[in-house]
């Protein structure tokens, strides 16, 4: 492997100083990570991590965009000082915050490749990495992938398989895993959502099975106890809030027969479906106006996936310059996708999907595309 900005030989180019700028969500950072790894395999160019720490009122709390340092903790985050990179590669909007400032200080030489949806800025982005539940407008600098980046690393799922194994073997199958998330515009977590939960988990004591609930950092508190309530013993329960105890998601994602997720949580679903496991997808309910709000975010999806040399995305990006059609989200359509590509079901199918685990390397060949042409650009 070539160091970064060596000379690797007579003629060739050297390869690109590289940093991963990289905040605490677990999800993000494997997106950034996978691309990190195609690099150093297919190109020989290796990467830095800077990780960085945020100040306690913007761990859940979003700081203005821009290139801006002043939500990190930077006591606690890596030092980030020159020789500055060729190449940022960053997720998220925090991070991606940090990754303009270095911009920035490189007098705009450094490329930022953001993975996933930007908050704002999005021309200072020289690549955007965007999976089917983005609606991003159609820019030439946005590159539209099918499953976002997101795998479970082997290795933390086999110390999750032997970790658990004598704690989750025992148990009488199906082993149902129920990973749930939190609520997030236009969905929320409301009685029929603990109701429904309720209603698959009775579904697999009746068959004999075991339901596993385990909640994320953003399960709001108390949900897992009204969901459990009621119900027998032997129903495994983990929620962060409220438990010392270790977390057994590895475990399960090892071991459980069976998963069913909430449908906030894109993360968990791509992660159960990359390892091939079956998977039942819970939709969530809406607020008050959340059939009007899924109205306009299937408005935006059919202006955004215009092509970009048409008319119709000409009009989309000035809607969008003009901040009439802002970017957002669309789990629905993520969620019928992997259904319709029988990755997925709907939760209470028990049918088993029929599909391959999906293989990223026609999204990585193309990520890889376009980060030559970046590095390349930009070379002197």
């Amino acid at each position: 492997m070539i160091p970064p900005g060596a000379q690797p030989g007579p003629g060739a180019r050297p390869a690109p100083r590289i940093w991963r700028v990289l905040g605490d969500k677990r999800g993000d950072n494997g997106q950034v990570e996978m691309i990190a790894e195609a690099l150093a395999q297919h190109r020989g160019w290796p990467s830095e991590l800077r990780h960085l720490e945020m100040r306690s009122d913007y761990v859940r709390g979003k700081p203005r965009v821009g290139p801006t340092l002043y939500h990190l903790d930077r006591t606690r985050s890596d030092a980030l000082a020159p020789p500055w990179p060729d190449l940022v590669l960053t997720s998220g909007h925090r991070p991606a915050n940090a990754a303009l400032w270095i911009k920035r200080q490189s007098g705009g030489r450094a490329r930022i490749v953001l993975v996933g949806k930007p908050s704002g800025w999005m021309a200072y982005f020289d690549l955007v990495i965007a999976s089917a539940e983005t609606l991003l407008a159609p820019f030439d600098n946005v590159l539209r992938i099918d499953l976002p980046l997101m795998r479970i690393d082997p290795d933390r799922l086999e110390a999750g398989r032997e970790a658990w194994q004598g704690g989750l073997d025992a148990l009488p199958r199906p082993l149902v895993a129920f990973l749930v998330g939190g609520p997030t515009v236009p969905f929320v977590y409301d009685a029929d959502v603990a109701r429904r939960l309720r209603a698959r988990m009775r579904r697999v004591l009746d068959e004999g099975g075991t339901p596993y609930l385990v909640g994320s950092r953003r399960t709001p508190p108390g949900f897992l106890r009204q969901v459990a309530n009621g119900l027998p013993e032997r129903v495994g329960v983990h929620d962060r809030a409220e438990s010392d105890s270790e977390n057994p998601y590895t475990g399960l994602l090892a071991h459980a027969d069976r998963f069913v997720v909430t449908g906030d949580s894109i993360s968990m679903q791509v992660e159960v479906a990359r390892l091939g496991k079956p998977l039942e997808i819970l939709p969530l309910s809406t607020g008050p106006l959340g059939g009007l709000d899924d109205m306009r975010r299937r408005l935006t999806a059919r202006l955004f996936d215009a092509p970009c040399d048409g008319r119709m995305a000409a009009v989309a990006r000035g809607l969008y310059r003009l901040r009439l059609v802002p970017q957002t989200r669309h789990f629905p359509r993520f969620h019928q996708m992997l259904v319709d590509r029988d990755l997925a079901r709907w939760a209470g199918d028990e049918t088993t999907p029929r599909a391959a685990p999906p293989d990223t390397r026609a999204d990585m060949d193309r990520i890889l595309a376009r980060i030559d042409a970046l590095v390349a650009e930009g070379a002197p």
